[in-house]
């Protein structure tokens, strides 16, 4: 029996939210962020979620690396989660990095504040990721070879620009419109590059764990175990590779503890260990061992987020582009003013989850945007964001520095 292979890889984030800054804040109080205020919403996520998820999640990945010697895990941490939890639940740091110090946990690149900046200015892109790849550095000893845009946001000119960067291997969501008949169970190469692989994510088994577990209504409710392995090994029965992307919040946080997800899990991965020839890869570990198939070309854009996996999760109506629009209009002035506090507070409004909290959409994807909001409604978010844009114009004329 050939060799088969899973991809397990979470991402890990957590944004600074914006406080209820109103119009009568502006040009008097430069506070955007709960926690910089008097507000503490941040702080109470982050020890909320650390105590669902991370602690126990952390806990369970170390007791499977003990267990199992060719168990894997692929992670990317977002700079604006590792300086909270710094901050809030330093244990949780300590936990990553005993994971990362086995030698089989691999920490993918990305951007430092999880920002759409690929799309809006490629210097902002660049300072972010590399950034991102310092604190890595310095956090955990370790530097990222493999690469994912925030939330797989990618497009032909991310595999290309990956490529030029040095990276091994970049992820992106395997959806059916792009691949036709293909499966997303292979490796492919990213259209017009030559030695870089593209790893794309099996979206329907992958969200069986992250979106549909504790879904009563689901057709496959309760989900157990061998049900799952069995999905998985059909799934490579005729492929080598079998990529499982998902937040890392899903175990614990999205899907309860109470759900039995921490369990499910466990028994999984010993399952899938049970079978002849089954093993795990770190992402740059499959781009090494796994040549690919075939070239794959998005020349638009692909997200793995709401039905459409596209970016109008986060510019798909006029309060999110105008939003977004505003901000980056802003980057040469803000960049000029030489004020480190002031780049610092642009750079953390670049985070995408700041527009994604504006979207307006119905049904299923609204469900999940109002799930994640911190504000009563996506025209709140509007109006706190725009209110800190003006504020930001307001603080670069301070400095003297203005259009033109």
């Amino acid at each position: 029996m050939s060799q088969r292979g899973i991809v397990f890889y979470l991402h890990v984030h957590q944004p600074w939210r914006l406080r209820d800054y109103s119009v009568f804040d502006i040009a008097s109080d430069h506070h955007y962020f709960a926690n910089d205020h008097l507000d503490g919403s941040n702080e109470a996520v982050m020890q909320k979620v650390a105590q669902k998820s991370y602690r126990p999640m952390n806990a369970l990945l170390k007791k499977l690396l003990d267990k199992h010697p060719d168990f894997k895990v692929s992670l990317s941490i977002t700079g604006t989660f590792i300086e909270q939890a710094q901050q809030w639940a330093p244990d949780v740091i300590e936990s990553f990095k005993e994971l990362v110090d086995t030698g089989r946990v691999e920490i993918v690149g990305e951007t430092y504040y999880h920002s759409l900046a690929f799309f809006y200015s490629r210097d902002e892109f660049e300072h972010q990721v590399e950034k991102h790849a310092k604190l890595i550095h310095d956090v955990f000893g370790v530097t990222p070879t493999s690469f994912r845009n925030t939330e797989l946001a990618y497009n032909d000119e991310l595999g290309k620009w990956a490529e030029s960067a040095g990276y091994k291997a970049v992820l992106a969501e395997g959806w059916d419109s792009v691949l036709g008949w293909r499966s997303p169970n292979y490796p492919y190469r990213p259209a017009g590059t030559k030695a870089t692989s593209l790893l794309l994510k099996n979206y329907r088994l992958s969200d069986d764990i992250a979106f549909r577990f504790s879904n009563k209504g689901w057709s496959e409710w309760p989900l157990k175990s061998e049900t799952y392995d069995a999905w998985a090994n059909e799934a490579t029965s005729d492929a080598p590779l079998l990529n499982l992307f998902m937040d890392y919040e899903t175990f614990g946080e999205h899907q309860w503890s109470d759900t039995g997800v921490f369990e499910f899990f466990e028994e999984f991965i010993g399952r899938w260990h049970e079978r002849e020839g089954n093993t795990f890869y770190t992402v740059t570990e499959a781009a090494a061992a796994l040549e690919p198939v075939d070239e794959v070309s998005m020349p638009e854009t692909v997200t793995w987020a709401d039905s459409e996996r596209d970016l109008t999760a986060w510019l798909g109506n006029s309060m999110q582009r105008e939003a977004m629009s505003y901000l980056y209009a802003l980057e040469s002035r803000v960049m000029h003013s030489g004020d480190e506090q002031l780049i610092y507070d642009w750079r953390r409004l670049t985070t995408s989850d700041h527009a994604y909290y504006m979207c307006t959409k119905w049904f299923n994807d609204g469900d999940v945007h109002a799930y994640f909001s911190p504000y009563d409604s996506p025209y709140d978010a509007f109006i706190y964001f725009l209110n800190a844009i003006r504020d930001l114009r307001y603080r670069t004329m301070i400095h003297g520095v203005f259009d033109g």
